[in-house]
């Protein structure tokens, strides 16, 4: 592995590509408009900017750290390739069919999403394994010949392979993977026993089938990146952030693309996370607000939390169960459709919604000047003096009010008798409230009070809007790192290598068996030590254990960590403490005279966090030097107020701000209340707190 003390993150949004470059201490950074046509454009336009401010050459970078959203834009717009998917006979409508569930119980006129692939795309074989992993039924591969036949006949270019109960006997799926290879040498291959081997067929088969459906796409990207890059002269080993938050290697990543589906709100937690320690908060809110998107998670004891399942595409007002299940490790936040090119309108009742329709960077938002006709969260900025139409990205993009004010007017002044500013606060407040509902909701799902919480605020549009989140949530304390504006690509650069591999063996603790979950471990680790041995392989490899657990008859599962010691020398009395320890925390009591049981095992093998200094943290000293005077709508007063502005870059360690005022920098624009003071932290953070009553 080539080493030097250049690194590169880059991070592919909906509407800008983020470019970090590390050289030693220093950091170098940009913004670019993404290139949906071919992504790997904007990276290398970024890439020269920021090796020219830097004044290394591309060949000096080490290190290349990538997290993209292709895969989940694929997923949403339905972009992928033309796929097949293979199952168990009288299984072949699961993905249609889900789990029955309502999501919005009382709407009468519900619409469920429409699955990945159409019924004739879904094909069958005679074969069946048990709970057990028993094999009830054997498959004659002579029928799997036969439909491979048809497949291959009707020019697909993937094949998911989604057999029942595969993750416990996976054999039957490797026939079939063999017959597809031999018959459809050029179709790529996704078997469901690899892609997610964990029970309930529904999120299985979903995943699978999103894993073999953006599996050309980006294994065309990331080849034709690694291509160009080479072009470029740069010859280091490339890598990419996965939903759980670490990172592997560019091979992985292609074989299994489903795991990339959240890969940029990743790198913007573990960014979070990062800051976290730095200033060692054990409850943190990161809120991470972009061009297309908003995302916010709980970090507690300056870890994010994590899920192993999540999901896509959400249809119905981005409300849960209304999307499509993807069962992979990932870091638990919630996603709203609410970012600077989400795009407003007036609905049925007249009242103002925002989003999830996004102008991205293609036309973008109407002060972009590139057609847009829409007026966006950003337009509604520029209109209320959050943004400098001059100064907008570092003056790379030149903001044009007048289309703003003319998109607000057409679109929701008209309609609602309004003019440009009352309608750009209709909007402005439309958005906060949503991502303020959305905070609650995440908070009050893990039994967490917000008031107790910092929030951390990083992201193009989140530090416009981070002040006013914190006045709508009772969030006194708001910490704006320095590289707000490129956080998730800076995170990329924070995290570790790591790799989690889940499997689920159903099993009692009245039933509990040590041997066999002493060996069932120490495959995981093995598999799981495998793939980040891929990556680094002299680094020291940490392991993880965690099973999830519940009482018997219950539908779902409680995560819960177990050390070394106690996963390798398995007690069922230290089990059950353990799940009645955090279910009781939970859900404030244990349930007496029920048996527990186990439905899944994991384990993540992990290099060594990152150590982080703790920041010696400034009270306030001297009065920050201004840089010119505005003004801005701060809608806690409902009222235009005049304010000084100041420039980031010339913020002394200590320097003290009254709000209202606005610091401009070139990625970003902090915001900060009337009701609000900040200070120059030492390590370039503006540390932004409620002002002391009286």
């Amino acid at each position: 592995m080539k080493t030097s003390s250049v690194r590169l993150g880059v991070d592919i949004g909906g509407t800008f590509t983020d470019v970090v470059l590390e050289h030693g201490s220093e950091s170098f950074s940009t913004k670019v408009l993404t290139t949906y046509i071919a992504p790997e454009n904007a990276i290398i336009d970024g890439m020269h900017q920021v090796l020219a401010k830097a004044n290394v050459a591309a060949s000096d970078i080490g290190q290349i750290i990538h997290g993209t959203t292709l895969a989940t834009n694929a997923l949403i717009e339905r972009r992928g390739a033309k796929t097949a998917l293979i199952t168990t006979n009288g299984f072949r409508d699961v993905i249609e069919m889900r789990t029955e569930s309502r999501f919005e119980q009382y709407d009468l006129n519900l619409n469920l999403p429409e699955p990945l692939l159409a019924r004739q795309m879904r094909y069958t074989v005679t074969e069946r394994v048990d709970a057990t992993g028993s094999v009830l039924i054997p498959l004659d591969r002579s029928e799997v010949e036969a439909v491979v036949d048809r497949v291959a006949a009707a020019g697909y270019e993937s094949v998911a392979i989604g057999l029942m109960h595969s993750y416990l006997n996976d054999a039957h799926e490797q026939m079939v993977a063999e017959v597809v290879a031999e018959k459809m040498p050029d179709a790529m291959i996704s078997i469901s026993s690899e892609v997610s081997p964990q029970m309930r067929e529904y999120e299985r088969f979903n995943t699978v089938v999103a894993n073999a459906y953006i599996k050309p796409l980006m294994k065309s990207y990331l080849g034709r990146l690694e291509g160009r890059l080479r072009d470029e002269g740069v010859d280091c080993n490339i890598f990419l952030m996965h939903s759980g938050g670490g990172i592997i290697s560019i091979e992985n990543a292609a074989n299994f693309p489903v795991r990339l589906v959240e890969s940029g709100p990743a790198g913007g937690a573990v960014f979070a996370a990062h800051i976290a320690a730095r200033y060692g908060l054990d409850k943190v809110l990161s809120f991470d607000m972009g061009g297309t998107t908003a995302k916010i998670c709980l970090i507690k004891n300056q870890t994010p939390k994590t899920s192993r399942v999540f999901e896509v595409a959400r249809t119905y007002r981005f409300k849960k169960g209304s999307g499509m299940p993807i069962s992979i490790p990932v870091i638990d936040m919630v996603e709203i459709g609410a970012g600077g090119g989400s795009l407003a309108h007036v609905d049925s009742m007249r009242q103002i919604r925002v989003g999830p329709e996004s102008a991205g960077s293609e036309p973008g938002p109407a002060c972009y000047g590139r057609g847009g006709d829409k007026p966006a969260v950003t337009d509604a900025d520029l209109v209320l003096g959050k943004l400098d139409g001059d100064n907008f990205a570092g003056g790379s993009i030149k903001l044009h009010q007048d289309q703003s004010t003319a998109a607000l007017e057409t679109v929701l002044g008209a309609p609602l008798d309004m003019d440009a500013h009352t309608a750009a606060f209709g909007l402005a407040e439309v958005v906060d409230e949503n991502m303020a509902n959305a905070a609650r909701v995440h908070a009050v799902e893990n039994g967490e009070d917000l008031s107790e919480y910092t929030m951390i605020a990083f992201g193009g549009a989140a530090p416009l809007h981070a002040g006013r989140l914190c006045e709508k949530l009772g969030v006194d304390r708001l910490l704006v790192p320095e590289g707000a504006g490129v956080g998730s690509a800076i995170g990329f650069l924070r995290a570790p290598f790591s790799f989690e591999a889940n499997r689920s063996v159903y099993m009692k603790l009245s039933d509990f068996d040590g041997t066999r979950i002493q060996d069932l471990l120490s495959d995981l680790q093995a598999e799981a030590t495998g793939f980040v041995r891929n990556c680094d392989g002299d680094a020291e490899i940490l392991s993880e254990f965690k099973v999830y657990m519940r009482y018997t008859g219950q539908g779902w599962e409680i995560p819960i960590v177990l050390s070394a010691e106690q996963a390798m020398n398995p007690q069922a009395e230290t089990f059950e403490r353990l799940f009645e320890e955090d279910y009781a925390k939970l859900f404030g009591r244990t349930v007496t005279g029920l048996d527990i049981e186990i439905t899944v095992w994991s384990v993540n093998a992990t290099t060594p966090p990152e150590q982080v200094a703790q920041v010696a943290q400034h009270d306030a000293g001297t009065t920050a030097v201004m840089n010119g005077k505005r003004s801005f709508f701060d809608p806690a007063k409902e009222e235009f107020v005049h304010c000084y502005k100041y420039d980031r870059t010339r913020l002394e360690v200590g320097g003290f701000i009254e709000g209202p005022g606005v610091i401009f920098e070139d990625e970003t624009t902090i915001i900060i209340p009337s009701s609000r003071n900040a200070i120059r932290q030492p390590d370039g953070c503006i540390d932004i707190n409620v002002k002391a009553e009286g």
